[in-house]
């Protein structure tokens, strides 16, 4: 028998991706989301209360110093609820992003031995997360009934940007995950741009202190469009789709095309590095 009959060869030369392979492959998907749970929940005290507790004490700590205290303005919003409807689709991207970082590291056993295809690493940890962003939504349905907010028409928009939460943490998280295969200390840089990264969105403040002539630079960072959009849709009020959300979803989808070309190209050295 030809000894290279059971290697595992790259990709052909490109980019592009098989769809009909990766749909052939679905089960795999599924196994590895249900797998990224499991593991994330395993012998854990309080199992998916912890996708509550990081956004609803982050909540409790702005409203004091940056609500209370500081004064900042809220769109006229109670200070719990500006900042935990901003808190749900960023902790949600913030965790994509750390799990999605070391997901091609921590399953190199498996990318050496057999052949499926890579981007299910990825992507399995993105929406694994999406149990956490729907247990931690409960608490804001609670919150608005508690505040007497009812949903508008604008509630319609609410998958739109879920969904789009979902693709940049998808986009980033490609680019994260194979640069962390090829060069392992940059996981150590990922809590640093996480932070950073929250700070230049409207989570603790509202993009309406951002000047009119500076929304479009604003809007370059794609989370910025995202939160400002999912508040607008949930709770009816701050601002609507604008000049920032353009920009943000035009960078949405140069962030993902390039993170699935970046990824395609790398995939050829990922199971060599790692």
């Amino acid at each position: 028998m030809d000894k290279d009959f059971y290697k595992i060869l790259p990709p052909r030369k490109g980019v592009s991706f098989d769809f009909k392979e990766m749909w052939d492959y679905r089960e795999l998907l599924y196994f590895f989301i249900w797998k990224d749970i499991k593991v994330r929940y395993k012998q854990t005290a309080v199992g998916a209360l912890w996708a509550v507790i990081q956004p609803f004490f982050t909540m409790i700590v702005f409203s004091l110093f940056f609500g209370i205290l500081a004064k900042i303005p809220s769109d006229g919003l109670p200070y719990p609820l500006f900042y935990y409807s901003a808190l749900l689709p960023w902790t949600f991207f913030a965790n994509a992003l750390i799990h999605t970082t070391n997901t091609m590291v921590e399953n190199q056993r498996l990318i050496t031995k057999v052949y499926f295809p890579r981007i299910f690493l990825p992507l399995s940890s993105v929406l694994s997360g999406l149990l956490d962003f729907f247990v931690a939504s409960s608490i804001l349905l609670l919150m608005m009934v508690f505040y007497g907010i009812v949903p508008h028409w604008q509630i319609l928009y609410f998958p739109l940007f879920v969904l789009l939460t979902i693709v940049t943490a998808l986009g980033v998280g490609l680019w994260f995950s194979a640069l962390n295969a090829l060069y392992r200390d940059f996981r150590y840089t990922v809590t640093f741009i996480v932070q950073f990264w929250m700070f230049a969105s409207p989570v603790a403040y509202p993009s309406s202190m951002v000047p009119a002539k500076w929304q479009w630079l604003y809007g370059l960072n794609p989370m910025a469009g995202i939160i400002d959009g999912f508040r607008w849709a949930v709770l009816g009020k701050g601002n609507p789709p604008g000049i920032t959300f353009l920009v943000s979803f035009t960078i949405i989808l140069i962030l993902l095309g390039g993170g699935l070309i970046f990824f395609r190209k790398m995939e050829t050295e990922i199971a060599d590095r790692v």
